[in-house]
């Protein structure tokens, strides 16, 4: 049984979130939300409510046991960016670019 959720438009860049995500691949959900509570990145946050939102739906919709699921597959992929501006001396402007991100996880039982 596969468990999915997403999370779209989240404000910090996928490569950010791809440093974060690689940490808790694989791990079962309650060690991975564990890592992700003293992890000092700010992907860690958003990153830890969706990982606990799967599991939440996974206890809920569909009659899994929490203690048995681990994340089997995480990914960040890039969501629209949004093109900001600071001018510059002599008359140029410095682009800004605020990048977001989706993130994707999967929850998997153990057998």
């Amino acid at each position: 049984m596969d468990v999915r959720a997403e999370l779209k438009y989240c404000p910090v860049s996928p490569q950010k979130v791809r440093l974060v995500i690689d940490v808790v691949r694989g791990q079962s959900v309650e060690k991975a939300v564990t890592d992700l509570r003293f992890l000092h990145k700010a992907a860690s946050e958003p990153v830890r409510k969706l990982i606990e939102s799967a599991a939440s739906n996974a206890e809920n919709n569909f009659g899994l046991d929490r203690d048995n699921l681990f994340v089997s597959e995480i990914y960040a992929d890039e969501a629209p960016t949004r093109k900001w501006r600071r001018f510059g001396a002599r008359g140029r402007f410095k682009p800004i670019l605020k990048r977001s991100s989706h993130i994707r996880v999967v929850l998997k039982e153990k057998a």
